[in-house]
């Protein structure tokens, strides 16, 4: 009988071998029909990078459209050519800082590579030390820290390049934190091990320091993790102005770089969990001029280290890029005699020159409104206005 079951089986696992061969078959000759086109897109001198892995061709693969397939090959073409120079300038930086010990140890008559000791007051204090002092403080956030938490559930809202963004993004998320005097106890909620998130976070990091990272990564909501009253939400377009920073309370930020048109996307996710909703006071203290209230996620956390170890919005604010907005509140009133805009001392001699050698905006009080003027200004109006006076009054030479 045993037999007989084994002899029945046999052809359908035959049929399944046969299947998965073929499937194979099928995606080998998928990737060489990619791998050819892109050759024939870099003889007819498109911008495509000069190695392409399996799984970058399998992307390409995937994609429906040509157009598509080039701006991505273009986007791997970029990135391959910046890794090149970086590694160009860092070779470049070894080199001459070989020669510099090369011709030091040249004066000083000793042997390059010698293990002599320098005559020097300063104890030597070795990268180590410091990875384990930030260790340490990670290890204790985990224990006794704020939770600070990220909504990893954006994954089939964002493009490829988008996912790519977001990743590097919270790299250097976790790299602020764990650089910071009294770090946040990093939360990746959300986050499913067959995930694009995960998948790229495993290629970026490794597995091996994936595993050491002092942070909480669990596929769990954050819903189920902390009480629904002590969430914050935090997105630009919460009617909700966050005055003061709240150590007793959880906040969530969601994992997303959106370069589309999908305003209110983590706003709907919060209303649809029922949780409180609030947003960073930038119309409050900054004068913004020009794009959308949308930060990145490492300005985000770097905000919320200042704000939580100093309480002064104003010095938080302060890596806000100064190209999004044009000043403090408190700068344009002449409240104080110095004040801070990205990270810089902005004085009042600073703003006198400002304002004697560039001209006002006009006023939007009608055509009846005059243009402000600075005194620079006047004074030639007045020069230009005295001299055709003084042109009526000059004699000719034949009248003398």
């Amino acid at each position: 009988m045993r037999s007989q079951v084994a002899h029945g089986e046999t052809p359908s696992a035959n049929d399944n071998g046969a299947a998965l061969g073929d499937e194979e078959m099928t995606q080998d000759s998928s990737l060489e029909a990619t791998r050819e086109l892109v050759e024939m897109w870099r003889l007819a001198g498109k911008q495509v990078p000069e190695e392409i892995t399996d799984e970058q061709l399998t992307e390409v693969a995937e994609l429906s459209t040509k157009s598509a397939k080039k701006k991505y090959l273009k986007f791997l073409a970029i990135r391959e050519a910046l890794k090149k120079a970086r590694r160009r300038k860092q070779e470049e930086k070894r080199i001459a800082i070989l020669a510099d010990r090369q011709n030091m140890s040249e004066d000083t008559g000793e042997e390059e590579g010698s293990s002599k000791l320098r005559n020097t007051f300063l104890v030597p204090f070795w990268q180590r030390s410091l990875d384990k002092l930030l260790s340490w403080r990670c290890a204790q956030s985990m224990l006794f820290g704020q939770p600070l938490v990220f909504d990893m559930s954006y994954e089939l809202d964002m493009t490829r390049r988008e996912m790519d963004n977001t990743i590097a993004q919270l790299i250097e998320t976790e790299g602020w934190n764990r650089r910071a005097e009294d770090p946040f106890h990093l939360h990746f909620c959300n986050l499913n091990p067959d995930s694009s998130y995960h998948k790229e976070l495993l290629k970026r990091y490794g597995a091996e320091t994936w595993e050491r990272l002092m942070i909480t990564a669990s596929p769990q909501r954050y819903v189920d993790m902390f009480p629904r009253q002590q969430l914050v939400y935090l997105t630009s377009d919460s009617p909700n102005v966050l005055h003061t920073f709240d150590h007793d309370k959880v906040y969530i930020i969601g994992a997303l770089v959106d370069r589309s048109s999908q305003p209110g996307l983590s706003l709907a996710n919060a209303k649809r969990l029922k949780l409180a909703t609030a947003r960073l006071p930038l119309d409050e203290h900054l004068d913004w001029e020009c794009g959308a209230k949308n930060l990145s996620l490492d300005q985000m956390v770097r905000i919320l280290l200042t704000v939580k170890q100093t309480g002064n919005w104003e010095e938080a604010l302060a890596f806000v890029p100064q190209r999004k907005h044009g000043g403090f509140h408190s700068a344009k009133r002449g409240g104080g005699n110095s004040n801070v805009t990205e990270g810089k001392a902005t004085t009042s001699t600073d703003r006198h020159f400002k304002n004697t050698f560039i001209s006002k905006p006009r006023s939007k009080r009608g055509a009846e409104s005059t243009v402000l003027q600075s005194p620079v200004t006047a004074v030639l109006k007045r020069k230009l206005a005295v001299r055709p006076d003084a042109q009526k009054v000059k004699r000719n030479w034949w009248e003398d």
